[in-house]
């Protein structure tokens, strides 16, 4: 089955610069993602239902309450069996609920046959009007003529389109894309660590793994999410969406310190962290705003030096003064 996800948010950002981590959060549930910016997403939950024992409209359920407690954002989702009545049902769902079209003909037909013409996708308001001055203006009444009067009214092309849309036939598929893809790092403690300090660090080092990564495979991303797991094993994540897409390690260092700084751990018990990198595209694609900042401009002068010698003499080679000191430095007990 597929999901359509609409989101949306309360903030005044809205959805968009929210998307990348919602887009994390349906990712931990599905590989199959095909981002629809701004504010949605195709989701094809078949391998998921085999592997959670859950049906879509379950998995769905999950999915809204992650999104809410995570990003704070609602969803309205639709599913269905293909993603174009999962479209339509999604956007025939109110906010925070969701919409199921059972995978018979049957319900397909009561599904579509009270909905507006205009409702199916890729009919146009011109299509849509010439259909409505024919009496058929809505999918069910479409659905009822042959093809080739369709054909007549709305032109060979467009009238075998309508015909079969209006028979719930779909011939496309869920399309991973770039904008879905994201990379993550996690360092767990071997016991509950209180240490502040070796908090940061383990974010110091798990920061420059992604940037290093991004670096390496020439993409840049929107946004960090930062989860932590305590030692009761319950977990709290934040995401932030940078100011610009970036694998600059210096960037992405300053916004995971505040993430974490923003959630106030002094004594909490923490088990682990992991970071990831969101809304993943080419760097060649992405547009960096020119600065005359001459530590921005060394930093990055250094940092592509350091990536030279990792990839000659590994990934240990260069690594930041406060882990090396840290990596000598005995344990307190």
């Amino acid at each position: 089955m597929i999901l359509c996800v609409r989101f949306h948010h309360e903030a005044e950002t809205g959805v968009e610069a929210a998307l990348p981590a919602l887009l994390g959060l349906i990712d931990d549930l599905s590989p199959v993602v095909q981002a629809l910016p701004p504010d949605s997403a195709l989701v094809d939950v078949g391998g998921a239902e085999r592997y959670f024992g859950q049906d879509a409209a379950q998995i769905a359920a999950v999915l809204r309450v992650r999104a809410l407690a995570h990003v704070g954002a609602g969803c309205a989702i639709g599913v269905a069996a293909t993603p174009m009545l999962a479209g339509m049902a999604a956007r025939q769902a109110a906010p925070g609920t969701t919409l199921t079209v059972p995978d018979e003909v049957r319900a397909v037909a009561e599904f579509l046959e009270p909905l507006p013409v205009a409702a199916l996708p890729g009919v146009g308001a011109a299509t849509a009007r010439t259909l409505r001055s024919y009496g058929l203006g809505t999918v069910g009444k479409a659905a009822a003529v042959p093809l080739s009067t369709l054909q007549r009214v709305a032109g060979v092309r467009m009238g075998r389109e309508v015909y079969e849309k209006a028979h719930g036939i779909d011939r496309t598929t869920v399309v991973p894309n770039a904008s879905a893809r994201s990379l993550a790092a996690e360092r767990a403690f071997s016991h509950d660590e209180l240490d502040q300090d070796r908090h940061r660090s383990a974010l110091l080092s798990i920061t420059e793994e992604l940037g290093g990564r991004l670096r390496v495979e020439g993409q840049v991303c929107r946004s960090l999410t930062l989860t932590v797991r305590y030692a009761d094993r319950s977990t709290t994540t934040r995401a932030r969406t940078l100011r610009e897409p970036t694998a600059h390690s210096v960037a992405l260092i300053g916004a995971a310190y505040r993430i974490h700084d923003s959630l106030g751990l002094q004594r909490a018990r923490v088990r682990a962290l992991s970071l990831r990198a969101e809304g993943l595209t080419p760097a060649e694609r992405a547009t960096r705003q020119l600065t005359f900042d001459p530590v921005d401009d060394r930093a990055r002068r250094i940092e592509a030096v350091a990536d030279r010698a990792r990839a000659r003499f590994g990934p240990r080679a260069v690594v930041p003064g406060t882990l090396a000191v840290r990596a000598r430095a005995p344990h307190r007990a």
